[in-house]
């Protein structure tokens, strides 16, 4: 596996060129006083160093050594306890973290290219400052004054760590089916009680406590997800004076052996009438659990973007380096006994889809990370709440897309290495198993596509769908000549969206297997058409300066490339689509 070099060069051009975020942070209360132009490039600059220094070289053998459990201790690979304190001691946990509580308080335009770097180096050391970070901000937004100041400061320096505790044996996507209780006690604490599965970070060596958030049921809780509750259960119970003190009544019984991200500690947690403390109010759990579900959301589809990213920059130096056969136009090397394979079409048209791909999605991330800015910090609250809905209807877009393209790019980088990649030295066949999990937690990407279809499509009437595409023809109208090849196909590309969001509206109203049975493909087609928007912004900025530098002849090639050979996919999802939910209930259950 070739070293990973972060792309700092693109993440500029995004920020800087297309998005002009210095500009927008400087109308920002909250934002201009903490974060310009210089300042964020020195930031993506030093994470840049630390990924590639310190978390890269632990990847393969954190994947082949894994996590190890012994009688409910986790230890973590060699060298990841020296490599997250080496992180945590750069303040990289808490880089998007409230500055009350010791965070940088970056925005998330800045916080999501760290991750996407932290990511590629390491998918499986990312998961832990991940889940720390998303459990900081529920914390922050929905716990008590006390439990804040008591618990955060540790969390943003990385002291501690956090895991969210959510699905149990019986109940996955449906969390109205929890059996963890919660008995209140007289000091108003709670004896939680309970198993949970699938908890990543849920014990290991690398801090001195780990602070879960739990999702259970009071004795007076009414049936379904009304009734969940969300309560703080740290590992080692916390003295009034800050110091540890004893550990709780709760305890790791194993680790999964998984297909991938094996260097990540995957838990069973068992709650013995372990002391916790209600976060939010009795009840109302869910929402105060969302908070950091939807963070993670939005950081889980940046996974597939790392990974994505990390396959590219060894499958481009292979490709480059691989010498096998002659180009169809002759010789290219003469002096050497065959090409590199570079000059083959079919190695193109993978390096181009994977180099398209990626870079697209590093701009729709970009995107929807400038939106929850807005919807943070801006002082308009009209500007406030269409980032808000923004947001809102582009989150389950961000987590499936870029995961599903996320695998798709991983998979031509194992194609390209041919028979290397499937063998473990490479490294490409890790990117392909460390990369399937992101289409699966946090919801997989067919809840994913219901919410985005249901609850934000029809859910609103189309509204929320109207609000994306009338600012994406707006662009497309107000385009100059010069960009017609690029803004013609994409106005062509809202039609055909337009189209099918009528269609889906329409015969949602008379049958719910429609929302359903629609909700896979629209998602993928809506998807092409925002990566068509970014491909269209991201060529309006490179026009004109090819004589400057390669970058740009290369961004506004790989633009034609993406309008060429990936946008026309809208078209067979659309029929897919189209074709209608009778199909799938012409078996009986039986018949299978």
């Amino acid at each position: 596996m070739s070293e990973y070099k972060a792309p700092l060069r693109d993440m500029r051009f995004v920020l800087n060129e297309v998005f002009e975020v210095s500009s927008l942070w400087a109308t920002l209360p909250g934002l201009a006083e903490v974060i310009d132009e210089e300042t964020a490039a020195a930031i993506l600059e030093e994470a840049g160093k630390i990924t590639g220094e310190v978390i890269a070289p632990l990847n393969r053998n954190g994947d082949e050594q894994g996590c190890t459990w012994n009688n409910g201790e986790v230890i973590a690979p060699d060298g990841f306890v020296a490599a997250y304190q080496a992180f945590a001691e750069g303040g990289w946990v808490g880089v998007g973290g409230d500055p009350q509580f010791g965070g940088m308080g970056m925005p998330k335009a800045i916080s999501a290219q760290v991750e996407e770097m932290v990511n590629s180096a390491g998918l499986s050391f990312g998961l832990y400052p991940m889940l720390t970070a998303g459990a900081c901000l529920s914390i922050n937004a929905h716990a008590s004054e006390e439990l804040k100041q008591r618990y955060l400061p540790n969390m943003y320096a990385g002291t501690w760590t956090g895991s969210m505790c959510l699905t149990e044996a019986h109940a996955g996507t449906d969390l109205g089916m929890i059996r963890t209780r919660a008995e209140p006690q007289a000091d108003g604490s709670y004896k939680v009680s309970g198993s949970k599965i699938f908890i990543t970070g849920g014990e290991h060596d690398l801090t001195e406590n780990i602070i879960h958030l739990v999702l259970a049921r009071l004795p007076d809780a009414p049936a379904g997800p009304k009734g969940i509750s969300l309560f703080l259960v740290p590992k080692v119970l916390v003295n009034d004076d800050g110091s540890l003190g004893e550990r709780n009544a709760l305890s790791c019984g194993s680790i999964e052996h998984k297909m991938g991200i094996k260097a990540s500690a995957t838990c069973v947690m068992n709650f013995d009438g372990a002391t916790g403390w209600i976060v939010d109010a009795p009840n109302k759990g869910l929402a105060a659990m969302f908070t950091m579900m939807n963070y993670e959301r939005l950081g889980v589809g940046i996974q597939g973007l790392s990974l994505g990213e990390r396959s590219y920059q060894n499958a481009v130096e292979y490709a480059r380096d691989r010498l096998q056969s002659r180009a169809p136009t002759g010789a290219q090397n003469k002096d050497k006994a065959a090409d590199p394979i570079i000059v083959h079409p079919d190695v193109r048209r993978m390096l181009l889809t994977m180099k398209a791909l990626n870079e697209g999605g590093r701009a729709f991330s970009s995107y929807v990370a400038l939106q929850l800015d807005t919807a943070k910090y801006s002082e308009d609250a009209t500007t406030r709440n269409r980032a808000q809905e923004l947001v809102s209807l582009l989150t389950p877009v961000a987590k499936a897309f870029l995961t599903d393209m996320g695998l798709e790019t991983t998979l031509h980088g194992q194609m390209i290495f041919g028979g290397h990649g499937y063998i473990r030295e490479w490294g490409q066949e890790q990117l392909v198993r460390d990369v399937r999990i992101t289409q699966i937690y946090e919801g997989t990407n067919g809840i994913q596509s219901l919410d985005l279809v249901g609850r934000k499509i029809v859910g609103s009437g189309g509204a929320l769908y109207r609000l994306f595409a009338s600012e994406v023809r707006h662009f497309a109208a107000n385009a100059s000549a010069e960009l017609g090849e690029f803004s013609k196909p994409l106005s062509a590309a809202v039609d055909v969206l337009d189209d099918l969001t009528a269609w889906v509206l329409d015969r949602a109203q008379n049958n719910p297997n429609e929302i359903g049975a629609a909700s896979v493909e629209y998602l993928q087609t809506f998807g092409y058409v925002a990566y068509a928007y970014m491909w269209a912004l991201m060529a309006k900025t490179a026009i004109g300066k090819q004589a400057e530098d390669d970058f740009y002849v290369s961004k506004l090639a790989t633009a034609r490339f993406y309008f060429a050979r990936l946008l026309p996919r809208i078209h067979s999802l659309s029929a897919s689509v189209k074709a209608g939910s009778e199909c799938l209930y012409e078996l009986d259950a039986t018949q299978f």
